[in-house]
């Protein structure tokens, strides 16, 4: 539990640093996320968990 905690910390950061450095294309990238069907932002996030827990049960071996 103590890794899942470290790894949310680490995507809150990059998360601000990204909207710190770059609110402009935040803003552009939520507008193009609003008009996306729901079924693609579905299958994206589906996606990224399942690249997370690859990563992290290959880093965790």
């Amino acid at each position: 539990m103590d890794d899942l905690a470290v790894a949310i910390g680490l995507v809150l950061v990059i998360e601000g640093l990204l909207w710190a450095l770059a609110p402009r294309m935040g803003r552009k990238l939520l507008e193009a996320a609003s008009e996306t069907p729901e079924s693609s932002l579905r299958l994206a996030g589906t996606l990224a968990v399942a690249a997370g827990v690859f990563i992290v049960w290959m880093a965790r071996g």
